[in-house]
């Protein structure tokens, strides 16, 4: 076979729609039979689907190395890529699909085949759609925690002192259960923590690389108010035991 005569893999059965009359006569058992062998066959059809998308992303970046061309920008190649796509002739949203699942695996690979220096002067970012994946993840599960550490501290942080006029409370304030200073006590310290891991979050490539002169001063501002209030709070912190 030559390489015009390439066997272009297919879908060559098409599976049947099933309806619920089709199968109302059949027993539990043979029910439970049928289920298991389209479970089977989904995950055999899964894993398939995504080693083909992987296989395309090595063929996109095979064309790159062609055309001399790892950033993947030049007209040859954008050509030779869009050419491949129109001849697949797939259906409009499934060639969207398709595309997108592909650059996130030709990110992944050129990153495998390139090293550091190459992508920085490529102009490339040096981590990989899923390593920069996985840091939104942490990142979003900091921010999680971190609103729920402030709404747990919140309710469980007992009133001031001062909020009782002349000794008395309130008829509103009495009715009200009075959180408990041990539980607020931990969920300060808990809140602590995760603040810590939100600022442990921060990329320093990303403010030195990414971010613009403007963006950089508007960080620089915050983090200056981070540390006034830090600063402010370790007045409380270390302050000597009464008594002592």
């Amino acid at each position: 076979m030559t390489a015009g005569e390439m066997e272009i893999p297919s879908a060559r059965d098409v599976v049947p729609s099933l309806q619920l009359d089709d199968i109302a006569h059949e027993s539990e058992q043979t029910l439970v039979a049928r289920g298991v062998a389209y479970a089977r066959e989904y995950d055999q059809i899964q894993g398939k689907a995504t080693t083909l998308v992987k296989n395309l992303a090595v063929v996109i970046l095979a064309l790159r190395r062609k055309h001399d061309d790892m950033r993947g920008t030049s007209h040859d190649y954008r050509e030779a890529v869009a050419e491949m796509y129109r001849t697949a002739n797939l259906p409009t949203d499934s060639n969207a699909s398709l595309q997108s699942n592909v650059r996130y695996h030709v990110g992944n690979a050129l990153r495998r085949h390139l090293t550091t220096r190459e992508l920085e002067q490529l102009d490339l970012k040096t981590t990989s759609p899923l390593e920069r994946f996985q840091d939104r993840r942490k990142t979003d599960s900091a921010i999680v925690r971190a609103v729920k550490a402030v709404d747990t501290a919140a309710a469980s942080t007992p009133p001031p002192a001062k909020s009782a006029v002349k000794g008395k409370a309130s008829a509103s304030t009495a009715a009200a259960p009075v959180p408990a200073p041990v539980k607020a006590t931990a969920d300060h310290l808990r809140l602590v923590q995760v603040v810590t891991n939100v600022l442990g979050q921060i990329s320093t490539d990303v403010v030195d690389r990414h971010m613009t002169a403007g963006q950089r001063a508007r960080m620089d501002e915050e983090l200056a108010e981070v540390q006034r209030r830090v600063t402010e709070l370790r007045r409380h912190t270390r302050k000597p035991k009464s008594g002592a």
